[in-house]
């Protein structure tokens, strides 16, 4: 439901090739990566901030599919059909557990109450904002790469850029909201144990997150692309990626995550 204006375009692209709508498309995409990444920062909604996060990745489809680049938009929608789905069940479980309350700031140390179903979000997450060899990274990775093979302005650059760091960004702080704080609710009775019948569907999810990446890398290109420059503009999707990283943890250690304390936030 979510992409289905993304394949729409990608089955069409063919007639979309010569438009000049098309750098209007690249212009608005990326202001949707961008607009995407910063209000899922500021949000406190567990299902928002994952919505948000698959509309930045929307935007980032749709960017690289008005360069011309189909199959890669196309490669991008499947691997992060995997990792998404594993994370939004496991968002779905999260809060099920926390009896229904959607708040991020109520939950917290949930390693401790449902570890495996944490396991599962955390790699889901991980593979999203692009962590080396998972899922989401040969997909995300290719694609940057190709936008610095492709001879256009500062101001896309810098959005991609830009967006790709507020990922890892809003990934760390919803680990550190999660994960590593202490638990935050009002009463602790209402927790239940893991639900091993979902389990088994967010396992085959968790398999698929870690290696379809290289294996539709492997099968859906006719020939591998040939991406060359230099060094520091390889590892430049890493640099953004751990420079976003280590602002979410500085932003996370404040201790603005209860809400008692969520008027704190105003100081940033």
């Amino acid at each position: 439901l979510v992409t289905a204006g993304v394949y729409l375009l990608i089955r069409f692209n063919i007639l979309l090739l010569d438009m000049y709508m098309l750098k209007i498309l690249l212009l608005l995409s990326g202001l949707t990566m961008m607009m995407a990444g910063i209000c899922a920062n500021y949000e406190y909604d567990l299902k928002k901030i994952i919505a948000l996060s698959t509309l930045s990745q929307l935007g980032l489809m749709m960017s690289i599919l008005s360069m011309g680049y189909s199959d890669l938009a196309f490669f991008h929608l499947l691997t992060h059909a995997m990792f998404k789905a594993l994370l939004f069940l496991c968002a779905g479980m999260v809060i099920h557990t926390m009896g229904d309350n959607q708040d991020i700031r109520m939950m917290g140390g949930m390693s401790i109450y449902i570890p495996k179903t944490s396991l599962c979000l955390n790699i889901s997450n991980m593979a999203l904002c692009g962590i080396p060899f998972l899922a989401g990274f040969y997909s995300k990775d290719l694609i940057l790469e190709m936008v610095m093979l492709s001879n256009l302005n500062l101001m896309i650059f810098y959005l991609y850029y830009f967006s790709t760091g507020l990922t890892m960004f809003y990934t760390i702080r919803l680990l550190m909201y999660l994960m590593i704080s202490d638990f935050n609710l009002m009463s602790i009775y209402n927790l239940y144990e893991e639900d091993y019948i979902m389990l088994k569907g967010m396992l085959i999810l968790l398999f698929m997150s870690l290696i379809s990446g290289s294996m539709l890398s492997w099968m859906i290109f006719c020939y591998p692309y040939m991406v060359y420059l230099s060094m520091n503009m390889k590892l430049m999707v890493l640099y953004v990626s751990l420079m976003g990283g280590f602002m979410g943890w500085l932003i996370s250690n404040m201790s603005i995550y209860s809400v008692s304390k969520f008027l704190m936030s105003y100081n940033i």
